[in-house]
């Protein structure tokens, strides 16, 4: 009989004992699916262990995993599709501006360019644009190299479903496709001016390390203080980061500078050791095109422990802890 996901079921037992071993080397892979799929990492780990279980319950019935890799990507991945169909009314009613939960990268399998630039926040929020399947199909073919007969058998569909799902995905992903520089050390450059600028409250090196067109995003989800909708211009976000930055450094917090998604960033932390929120750059011609803060403290928990200093208060004439715009 045939395999479909790397299973036989006419094979004989295969023993548990080998499920640490492959947990090991094959959960970088399927985090990077789901978390792509997905953009929240809590959902990507409930998936990653979900595939793991039904590893280990067809093992245990007797059935064959001839190819784990392929049992455990096919099932990752259609998990990650019934989670997205099921997420989407919940997208479209998200308060303020969507963006992903951020995740500390570094040097590793993400460095690669094309890998870094996949996990980028812009490119996720690209991918919010696609169908479940076309995000689906597009991140197997394009970022992980699968093949259009591997995609179909992962997917449940055909070949050319496939081929012609893919060309639908690319033409959404080329239309809003993010541009980043080059060069690691270039991009590291830029945000270490951004971020001492802001920190200095120096607006001129602000305005010098902004596009002219650049773009603010926050994302606060309606339980902390952020942007209802994107802010657009250099001169605007220049002032808005100075008040915020002198907020920051008024409450005693402090900034570490992290690689945020494959891409410059920093997180500021309260005096306690406590995450406020996350920012992440996006570079291209030696300036900074976009910038965007998460402080959703529900997008910030998998970090550490989540600071108060930005949530917002039951009393909305409260004072606000960060400046508004």
């Amino acid at each position: 009989m045939g395999e479909v996901g790397g299973v036989s079921v006419t094979g004989e037992v295969q023993g548990e004992t080998r499920l640490g071993e492959e947990y090991a080397q094959h959960r970088p892979l399927l985090f990077s699916i789901a978390y792509r799929m997905t953009g929240t990492v809590s959902d990507a780990e409930d998936i990653v262990q979900e595939a793991f279980t039904r590893l280990a319950r067809a093992l245990r019935s007797g059935t064959a995993v001839t190819e784990p890799k392929a049992y455990l990507a096919t099932a990752a991945t259609r998990l990650a599709l019934n989670h997205l169909r099921s997420a989407r009314l919940r997208r479209e009613s998200y308060l303020g501006t969507w963006l992903p939960e951020p995740v500390f990268t570094g040097p590793g399998p993400e460095e690669h360019a094309e890998m870094a630039d996949s996990l980028s926040m812009a490119f996720l929020v690209v991918l919010e644009s696609l169908s479940p399947a076309e995000r689906a199909v597009f991140l197997l073919h394009e970022v992980f190299g699968y093949e259009h007969k591997e995609i179909a058998e992962i997917t449940a569909t055909s070949v050319a479903n496939s081929r012609q799902v893919l060309a639908r995905a690319r033409r959404h992903v080329d239309e809003g496709k993010p541009r980043f520089e080059a060069s690691r050390a270039q991009r590291e450059e830029v945000a270490r001016r951004f971020f001492a600028a802001a920190g200095g409250g120096d607006l001129d090196g602000l305005l010098r390390a902004l596009a002219p067109d650049a773009v603010y995003y926050g994302d606060g989800g309606g339980k902390a203080r952020a942007l209802a909708a994107p802010m657009h211009g250099r001169e605007r976000i220049a002032r808005f980061l100075a008040g915020l930055f002198r907020q920051i450094q008024k409450r005693e917090a402090r900034i570490r500078f992290v690689e945020v998604n494959g891409q410059p960033g920093a997180a500021s932390y309260d005096g306690d050791g406590r995450v406020v929120n996350v920012f992440a750059l996006d570079v291209a011609d030696g300036v900074v095109q976009a910038v965007r803060c998460v402080v959703n403290p529900d997008k910030l928990r998998h970090l550490g422990r989540v600071s108060k200093l930005a949530t917002k208060p039951p009393d909305q004439d409260a004072p606000a802890p960060f400046p508004r715009p």
